[in-house]
């Protein structure tokens, strides 16, 4: 083991490029802080506020201190309760406002934020208010919470860098800035990133041959579209919005038991590849099961709702688990559809954002009428598998409605789905958050700082969904433009996609994010159009490389001026090591499925009920699924996806982390799937013709995606000589090849076998493969 890690590493560092990652540290400033010319609440007070002020003046009653309120213009100006001759903030005279006046003393007793905050203030952030106060002291709107415009597409000096209308956006901040983007990556490195993004697979040698045949002025443009209209694209996009959804096939808690929600996914990973518009993908998902003549399908949807976790444990208040469950709702929609904390006025009125908790409670009411129990005591058979409300999928449901569910028995199949009470039930201001504190009635409504909710909607769940896609709203095209964009970038034109409000991040292009979000609607809600604006853009066609004066300007790559560069998300790096290894079994939905994972896990982490009390490995082509299908336990999630950072599912989740950690390395060169691939491939190319340089040269291009360097082969290929020499002389080449259940074709040769297995596991431990750059 010691003498192979050393060979690894001899070629990790003979071979790859070592290239600067660009997580630098967390900021929205490029450069040095410069003193703007005209003071924006929204771009440079609000922040400082809400960071260092808003704790204590800002939207919660209960912890404001002197009555003073400084997130409204009126209460700002207005004479303050404790010394009526004075006032917060008095336009145009900083010297006669009370809020300069405490931030720049350096009497310890009258400073504010106080010392016992342990907060400050910046000289610059002081310079800040004190210009704002001079120009005016003129309050906004927050940004976001105002509808979007169609803003003008900038002049820039370089148009003919442009592809599209993104590019003007980018071009405009660079020029701005005096930074020149890069130019545009090289054609096998564009279509690995274009083949990851948009259907999660690497391209194969022979869609590799074909575009660097292709001398067409519109090459690109048409692999993209081929890519776009591959099944494949609606398992990649499905990827993200299981996080989002929270999917997952166990139900949650100490038991933890089975539930059979997987035609759900089924029906994303349709609706994504059949283009459904965004409005009508989410309005069936909320509220499919109160559209008119309601379909199957319609009802299918609405099981979006259901991902949540649930408990089957005895002794538990079913009051206090069904409040848990419409909460998840509720703090799932704030945060996945409309991007704000919506969850932090759950217990009190929100400390930073206008959502008071009595708004919190009307859009719970929303969710809070649907015929289900906190704890359904049902025991054995396929009823466990779904909780009420449910609906039943049969054979001929699949076979005449529902084409797309991939049922492949005759067994029972049901899936928890959406289904209001007869009658409404009452939905009351919980105080505390705590689930039996009755305070008032309220009645399903929406935050006023968003958009009221207007009386020509039902007050229902449909109606939700009519607020949500009225163009007055602010937050549903932004938000979902900016969620898309960050899987494309790495980081969204709005770093916290899940927040936009008070205390996110602000827009690093925001006129780029309302074209975005104007013409998304304009084009009514076309997904894979809004896919191919950004995947056809001289933003995202840039290479990788960074100079060390980009990096030390913009480290994070906020101004676009280079394409990003990360490790793809978890499930990519397994589907990277079956597809290139021809293991891949390209059949899109079903049920979820059982690899290899180290023996124990489940059985040391569960009540020793149900059927997840073991794990019970699957065989044949389910151990060769595509990394999407399979199986999330959430109390022991697949130990090689939590490695590389994949979501356990307990809660909505709209980005991930991203770390880079040794063990992200161990699993690579240990993980059964590396190997077996390593082993299959290597099996597959020893039985054709050529020299062993071709063979190394034909796995490079199959698992890196680009032609190896003369130099990056004659380090390979020295290393499958040294590997003979081992395996002829003291190594157990039958060891080294029993991994995996795929058979061994027997035509090869097991030492040369065990050697070029090496060879091609060091070529899957690269950094370059599972990188997108």
């Amino acid at each position: 083991m010691c003498r192979r890690l050393f060979y690894l590493m001899l070629i990790f560092f003979a071979i790859v490029y070592v290239i600067q990652a660009c997580n630098g540290p967390s900021s929205n400033q490029v450069g040095e802080e410069q003193m703007p010319d005209s003071i924006s609440y929204n771009f440079n007070v609000r922040p400082i506020l809400s960071d260092k002020c808003f704790a204590c003046h800002g939207p919660d009653a209960n912890k404001r201190e002197a009555d003073l309120r400084l997130d409204i213009a009126s209460e700002a100006y207005k004479a303050l309760k404790e010394n009526p001759s004075a006032h917060a903030l008095v336009p145009f005279k900083p010297n006669a406002s009370e809020v300069f006046l405490r931030i720049s003393t350096q009497d310890t007793a009258y400073i504010m934020p106080p010392k016992s905050s342990n907060l400050k203030l910046t000289a610059h952030e002081i310079s800040i208010i004190e210009k704002w106060i001079k120009q005016g002291a003129k309050y906004e709107k927050h940004w976001a919470f105002t509808p979007p415009k169609l803003p003008q597409t900038p002049k820039v000096k370089d148009a003919k860098w442009a592809k599209n209308e993104i590019d003007y956006f980018v071009l405009d901040k660079l020029e701005h800035k005096g930074i020149a983007p890069n130019p545009e990556a090289d054609k096998e490195r564009l279509l690995k990133r274009a083949s990851l993004d948009i259907t999660g697979l690497p391209p194969s040698v022979e869609m590799m041959d074909k575009f660097l045949a292709d001398s067409s002025s519109n090459a690109y443009e048409k692999v993209v579209e081929s890519l776009i209209a591959s099944p494949a694209y609606g398992e990649r996009m499905a990827l993200h919005w299981l996080d989002v959804a929270r999917y997952a096939d166990s139900h949650g808690y100490q038991d933890d038991n089975y539930r059979s929600q997987w035609p759900w996914r089924d029906w994303v990973i349709h609706a994504f590849n059949e283009n459904m518009p965004y409005n009508k993908f989410i309005s069936w998902q909320l509220a499919g099961d109160l559209m008119p003549n309601a379909s199957k399908e319609q009802l299918l949807a609405t099981g979006f709702n259901r991902n949540h976790k649930i408990t089957e444990e005895g002794g538990v208040i079913d009051e206090e688990y069904r409040v848990e469950y419409v909460t998840d709702r509720t703090n799932t929609f704030g945060k996945a559809i409309i991007g704000v904390t919506l969850e932090c006025a759950h217990c009190h009125d929100h400390k930073y954002d206008p959502f008071s908790q009595k708004e919190y409670y009307q859009v719970f009411a929303f969710f809070n009428n649907v015929k289900e129990v906190g704890l359904e005591s049902v025991v054995g058979g396929p009823e466990t598998y779904a909780k009420k409300p449910l609906m039943e999928i049969s054979n001929a449901d699949v076979k005449e409605i529902l084409k797309f569910v991939n049922k492949q028995d005759t067994n029972k199949l049901i899936v928890s789905v959406m289904g209001d009470q007869d009658t409404v039930r009452k939905t009351y201001l919980l105080k505390r958050g705590v689930y039996d504190a009755h305070g008032e009635v309220v009645e399903a409504g929406t935050p006023k700082s968003l958009l009221s909710f207007s009386d020509k909607y039902p007050k229902n769940r449909l109606g939700l969904t009519q607020w949500l896609f009225d163009k007055k709203n602010p937050l549903t095209s932004r938000v979902f433009v900016n969620q898309v964009w960050q899987e494309f970038f790495g980081r969204g034109i709005v770093k916290t996609s899940g927040d936009f409000g008070m205390q996110g991040e602000l827009p690093s292009h925001p006129e780029l994010l309302d074209w975005l979000a104007v013409d998304f609607i304009n084009h009514g809600w076309d997904i894979k159009r809004l896919v191919k604006q950004i995947v056809t853009s001289a933003t995202y066609r840039q290479s990788a490389v960074v100079s060390a004066e980009k990096l030390k300007t913009d480290p994070e790559n906020i101004l676009l001026a280079r394409a990003p560069r990360y490790r793809i998300p978890a499930e990519l790096v397994r589907d990277v090591v079956l597809s290139s290894s021809g293991l891949l079994v390209k059949t899109i939905g079903g049920p979820s499925v059982k690899p290899y994972q180290p023996p124990g896990l489940w059985e040391a982490a569960t009540s020793g009920r149900g059927l997840l009390a073991n794990y019970k490995q699957d065989h044949n082509e389910s151990l060769y699924r595509r990394g999407m299908y399979t199986f999330i336990k959430r109390t022991v999630p697949p130990p090689v996806m939590g490695i590389f950072d994949a979501s356990n599912r307990d809660q909505c989740e709209v980005k991930r982390l991203k770390t880079n950690t040794p063990l992200q390395a161990l699993a690579m060169m240990n993980d059964p799937t590396v190997l077996e691939a390593s082993r299959v491939l290597a099996d597959k190319l020893l039985q054709g013709k050529g020299t062993a340089e071709a063979k190394i040269g034909t796995a490079f291009r199959r698992i890196v995606c680009r032609k190896p360097k003369k130099e990056e082969v004659q380090v390979l290929t020295a290393y499958y000589a040294d590997q003979l020499k081992v395996f002829k002389q003291k190594a157990n080449a039958d060891k080294v090849l029993a991994v995996g259940e795929y058979p061994l074709s027997q035509k090869n040769n097991k030492t040369e076998l065990a050697a070029m297995m090496e060879v091609i596991a060091a070529i899957y431990n690269l950094e370059e493969t599972i990188t997108k750059s």
